[in-house]
């Protein structure tokens, strides 16, 4: 396992990070403990999580992933971990979740946190992200922008206020954006900078072989801002592992319960390209998944590759794919593929 820094902060992240959206849904406690102990055993020292888990969101569960991996948490050495986790914006209908009131503002945020903190059982969260923007932005499949859907934000300066109170009690380290646009960013960068609050130092925006829109501008964004990718989905919610092809529907799987959250996916030449990839890794002689996740970790910006799995045989490949280098060859043959099937799940 190797490790790398995050950002312009002193965390030194592994290259595989521990998903757990599915524990309190998919997983029992039992289970999700019996992952968690295994994959720090192979090097994993990075956790993340999120307030509004397990997915799909409901009110019976929520918190439950973060109460899941507290129960764990209490009884490891705090300071070899990190633990990441986010707090929900506005435009979804969690109307459960603090009563509605899901602003990046300065009430929001101090609850948000201290409810995380009680509920993982540490007195800090070393990575707090943004789960999606305080501000109107095209989400989780979405691909343009139009000003009709503008709504009432929290200006960027007030979010950066309110958190360096929070980073000034001890009780997050460094803050983080997710699901963010190469303007978003930016004024987080430069309204930080002009400001001397605290600036960000990673982004969580999901990246897979069928959806790479990262590799262009907020790549450059990123490296300038020295900002580092947590790349989320690196196996397109399992597609890339080669398991949906054919119309199959395997037991228990994602995309069999929650149709509705692979909308994504469900999309013109997500097949044909995932077809593609699957005989790549077959000619190769390499599992699907492993394949897919070897390419996100392979590239630059990324700094580390969010895994998550309902089994723990699942885990166990997935961890396995940090033994795997590309060759050259291979990723000519996967660039090959993406000139013909470009971002089919964006």
């Amino acid at each position: 396992m190797k490790y790398n820094q995050l950002g312009n902060s002193d965390l030194k992240v592994s290259e595989i990070c521990l998903g757990t959206m599915t524990y309190g849904q998919q997983n029992s406690i039992e289970e999700a403990h019996k992952q968690l102990d295994y994959a720090i055993a192979q090097g994993v020292n990075f956790i993340d999580t999120a307030e509004m888990y397990p997915v799909p969101p409901r009110r019976e569960t929520q918190g439950l992933t973060e109460a899941f991996i507290g129960e764990w948490l209490k009884k490891q050495q705090r300071d070899k971990l990190i633990i990441a986790t986010k707090i929900a914006g506005p435009g979804r209908n969690f109307s459960w979740l603090r009563e509605g009131a899901t602003n990046i503002e300065r009430r929001t945020i101090k609850k948000a946190v201290d409810d995380s903190l009680k509920r993982l059982q540490t007195d800090y969260i070393d990575l707090y992200q943004i789960h999606w923007p305080d501000r109107y932005v095209p989400l989780f499949g979405q691909t343009e922008y139009h000003p009709d859907f503008e709504r009432k934000t929290v200006p960027i300066s007030e979010q950066l206020e309110a958190f360096a109170e929070v980073i000034q009690a001890g009780k997050i380290r460094y803050l983080g954006l997710s699901n963010e646009t190469p303007w978003g960013v930016c004024e987080f960068s430069h309204v930080a900078k002009q400001l001397r609050l605290p600036k960000i130092v990673s982004i969580q925006n999901a990246y897979n072989l069928l959806n790479r829109v990262f590799d262009s501008a907020l790549a450059e964004t990123c490296y300038r801002e020295n900002v580092s990718l947590l790349a989320y989905s690196p196996l397109g919610f399992g597609f890339l592992s080669g398991k949906y092809l054919q119309g199959q529907k395997p037991k228990n799987a994602r995309i069999t319960l929650f149709e509705k959250f692979g909308q994504r996916y469900l999309k013109p030449n997500v097949n044909e390209a995932v077809a593609a990839y699957v005989e790549i890794a077959r000619q190769h002689h390499l599992k699907p998944a492993q394949l897919a996740l070897a390419f996100v970790r392979s590239r630059w910006f990324v700094a580390s590759t969010i895994i998550g799995a309902t089994k723990l045989e699942q885990l166990r490949e997935n961890l396995d794919s940090v033994n795997i280098v590309l060759t050259p060859e291979i990723l000519t043959q996967l660039n090959a593929v993406h000139t013909r099937y470009p971002n089919p799940a964006p």
